[in-house]
């Protein structure tokens, strides 16, 4: 019996310079909305808010 992988590969971007910064996966069963998280942006040089693009 073997587990099918439901996880979906997403992007993050800075809100800030829209620059793509990071590539991630997430379960889309438990988590439908986007997901928005604080991270560091080598851009700005700053920590920034980051929402999940297309």
């Amino acid at each position: 019996m073997e587990v099918e992988n439901v996880r979906v590969r997403i992007t993050l971007a800075c809100t800030e310079c829209k620059q793509r910064n990071y590539n991630t996966t997430k379960e889309k069963k438990n988590h439908p909305d986007r997901l928005e998280t604080k991270k560091y942006c080598k851009f700005c040089q700053k920590h920034t808010m980051h929402k999940e693009t297309k």
